[in-house]
């Protein structure tokens, strides 16, 4: 399969140490006053995405990291999963293709949905991806027809009850009463069933809630051995925090997980185990900034001291030009709470409100919030925005999504591309003998600076192509 690969991503690297977000994005708003310009932006950190797959590869060496596209299907991010090694969880026929134009080999995907559209398996059979979940006996006669040769991984249902995030054990999932009645017809079939996943729920509040997984998973497995399947692989989805601010840690995650496997899977089975981290990958690298677009003062009232007496006080209305129809989606379908911050040195706080700029009464982004008091023209920003907020936007009357600006500490990315490290160069046309590091599974030198000769620019910001 011969793809035709996207445009070149732009990554600014910066010499440690590193400035904080808040002055980058300072930074970046300068920059876009200098020019008149008010529209909204994010700064991904791609240092903050290489020391998260760093720390997981530390943290749990057994398990390899599939990263759900779905979370944020940023190029730049595939990308540099991509080139540390990363696999990938795609959920349809477009996340497939996205991933395998980065140069991902077939063998590094997982078909992550139990629910596939006929189209779609027939696309993943025409390119190879063959590892494939399911968790329902139509779809292993759906899979039989159209790619017997594919490899089944059984989807079951963690019946535990724990706190998480977002609850997936309403649509997917075999209850573990039904897994052996759905490997009997597997093997009437004749189908290749070889390996075993869980989905704990995502965003998940409980680390013990892997722990039952992990055995759950490992009675279905033995179900599976005894009706003669040769099972080779362990799926322990995702669910995994990617923010500071997460009722538990990683590491609490982390150390839960690798007891289980201890037990149920341990070292010497020769099991393969992988994990599809999506929002702890990427949540805490993107940051947000808005520009307030209008305000409004109202009158709101207040209860008294002890005298009983109602005064009243300003409370400021903020429309900013990003909403719930665009990144702040995640408040909806993903029960986000993000916090607003400004840049001010004013230490008075007044009753305040932050609204997206459509015409919907429900394009509300905090409907009750402290906040200094700020003009039209000014701006807020929204740290941990990485995960489950563009990836679903839209458009909806009209308002564009945010542009994206990417950073990286220098002695990070030089960790990912040690023998591609080239100086910073002005956003200029390349010569015919200029020296550019190569993508690690792109494009050959030539594609990449006739790409690069393709890109107007007139700004002079230092770049590197990436």
């Amino acid at each position: 399969m011969k793809h035709n690969y996207s445009t070149i991503s732009v990554v600014q690297k910066i010499a440690s140490p590193m400035p904080c977000m808040s002055q980058l994005v300072q930074d970046k708003i300068d920059e876009f006053e200098s020019r008149g310009s008010e529209d909204a932006f994010c700064v991904g950190d791609i240092g903050d995405v290489i020391t998260k797959f760093n720390k997981w590869k530390e943290l749990m060496p057994r398990v390899e990291p599939f990263y759900a596209v779905k979370c944020n299907s940023d190029n730049v991010v595939l990308k540099t999963l991509a080139d540390m090694g990363a696999g990938f969880d795609c959920a349809s026929k477009g996340e497939i293709s996205q991933v395998m134009k980065l140069g991902v080999d077939a063998s590094r995907i997982i078909y992550a949905n139990p629910c596939k559209q006929k189209s779609f398996v027939k696309y993943a059979a025409k390119y190879g991806v063959d590892m494939m979940t399911f968790d329902n006996e139509a779809e292993l006669v759906k899979v039989k027809d159209i790619f017997p040769d594919a490899k089944l991984v059984l989807r079951i249902l963690p019946v535990a009850q724990v706190k998480v995030q977002c609850q997936l054990g309403n649509k997917f999932g075999c209850h573990p009463s039904n897994v052996r009645r759905l490997l009997l017809k597997a093997k009437e079939l004749d189908v290749n069933v070889m390996g075993v996943s869980f989905h704990v729920g995502s965003g998940v509040g409980e680390a013990q809630a892997f722990a039952y997984a992990v055995k759950q998973a490992h009675e279905a497995w033995e179900i599976a051995t005894e009706l003669g399947f040769k099972m080779t692989l362990l799926d322990i989805g995702g669910g995994f925090p990617g923010q500071a601010n997460a009722p538990i840690t990683f590491t609490e995650i982390a150390t839960v997980v690798n007891e289980a496997l201890d037990v149920y899977f341990p070292s010497g089975s020769g099991v393969r185990i992988i994990g599809e981290p999506g929002r702890y990958m990427v949540a805490s690298a993107f940051t947000l900034a808005v520009n307030i677009i209008a305000k409004r003062t109202v009158v709101k009232e207040v209860a008294g001291t002890d005298s009983g007496v109602n005064t009243s006080e300003p409370s400021h209305m903020y429309y900013v030009n990003d909403g719930v129809y665009g990144s702040f989606n995640c408040i909806i379908y993903d029960h986000a709470h993000p916090e607003p911050r400004v840049i001010s040195d004013s230490p008075d706080r007044f009753n305040s409100s932050v609204w997206g700029p459509t015409c919907d009464g429900l394009d509300c982004i905090m409907p009750e919030c402290k906040l200094p008091e700020m003009d039209v023209g000014q701006w807020m920003y929204f740290a941990d925005m990485g995960a489950y907020t563009v990836a679903a936007g839209s458009t909806f009357n009209g308002m564009p999504r945010p542009q994206f600006f990417y950073v990286c500490n220098e002695d990070l990315w030089n960790q990912v591309y040690p023998e591609h490290t080239a100086p910073k160069r002005r956003c200029e046309s390349m010569s015919a003998d200029a020296d550019f590091p190569h993508f690690m599974t792109g494009p050959d030198m030539k594609s990449l600076r006739e790409a690069a000769n393709s890109i107007s620019c007139c700004t002079e910001d230092e770049i590197v192509f990436a």
